[in-house]
């Protein structure tokens, strides 16, 4: 059954990478098409845009190279001489770390996308300098939350594959039946903790997503109607990173408060371990002496 599972799942990700191929392929042609208006229209915007361009499909390009990797890798596991166990958790691992890159493509080539269309109206002579500069500003800003959204998850990935180890481990090596229970229940709790810390990560993103683009956005259009001066442009960036402030200090209220409850329960856990112990000890002498 798990078998099977794990078949499923393989396809799926076949399909995603095959869908993702085709998308690159379709932006590759867009590029050409682009590059060649850009020939004509010498200017500096052109120049800036692409260069985020290629900064873009060289993230693209590491991207393609880790996954394959990432391929490499889970081919290897299935070859390895270890429990079936062993190998569908490590595989999990590994796939889940192949759809956190794909996501990431999803999402380069939708910027990349949106630079199209910029470029194309800028060609059409329907958009001003200005308003190509500031879309720029808000297009350097997305691909930096992009990223710091990446290395987030990145890092809870890590910290998962290594609790999938420390398992492996644990059950390599402790025998008795208490003890294992005891790790499997530290796993467990472990795992809620970084599901917890992927959640907010995630709200964090959506939180800086409605702060962020939304009035930059409004801002924009005022600044287009010129009802906006500069100081209240800066007002509001201030007034917007005092809410990020805000909830970044809530969140590792949070976290911190989870890490304590952890503390606690594993503290009871072994102080009740020990007990029994002892009583099974005292049990077992008496067993003797009759």
């Amino acid at each position: 059954m798990m078998m099977m599972m794990m078949m499923m799942m393989m396809m799926m990700m076949m399909m995603k990478m095959l869908k993702i191929m085709m998308m690159m392929m379709l932006l590759l042609m867009m590029m050409m098409m682009m590059i060649r208006i850009m020939m004509t229209f010498r200017m500096m915007m052109m120049k800036l845009i692409r260069m985020v361009m290629l900064m873009l499909m060289m993230s693209m390009m590491l991207m393609m190279m880790m996954m394959m990797m990432m391929m490499m890798m889970l081919m290897m596991i299935i070859k390895m001489r270890v429990t079936t166990m062993m190998k569908m958790m490590m595989m999990t691992m590994i796939l889940l770390v192949i759809m956190m890159m794909m996501m990431m493509m999803i999402r380069m080539t939708r910027m990349m996308m949106i630079m199209m269309m910029m470029l194309r109206m800028m060609v059409m002579m329907t958009m001003t300098m200005k308003l190509m500069l500031m879309m720029m500003k808000l297009m350097t800003i997305l691909l930096m939350m992009m990223i710091i959204r990446m290395m987030m998850m990145t890092m809870t990935m890590m910290s998962m594959m290594m609790m999938m180890m420390m398992l492996m481990m644990m059950m390599m090596t402790m025998m008795t039946m208490r003890t294992k229970l005891l790790m499997m229940m530290m796993m467990m709790m472990m795992m809620m903790m970084l599901t917890m810390l992927l959640m907010m990560t995630m709200m964090l993103m959506m939180l800086m997503m409605m702060t962020m683009v939304m009035p930059l956005m409004m801002m924009m259009m005022m600044m287009m109607i010129r009802m906006m001066t500069m100081k209240m442009m800066m007002m509001m960036m201030m007034m917007m990173m005092m809410m990020m402030m805000m909830m970044m200090i809530s969140i590792m209220m949070m976290m911190m408060m989870m890490m304590m409850m952890m503390m606690m329960m594993m503290m009871m856990m072994i102080d009740d371990d020990d007990d029994d112990d002892d009583d099974d000890d005292d049990d077992d002498d008496d067993d003797d002496f009759e």
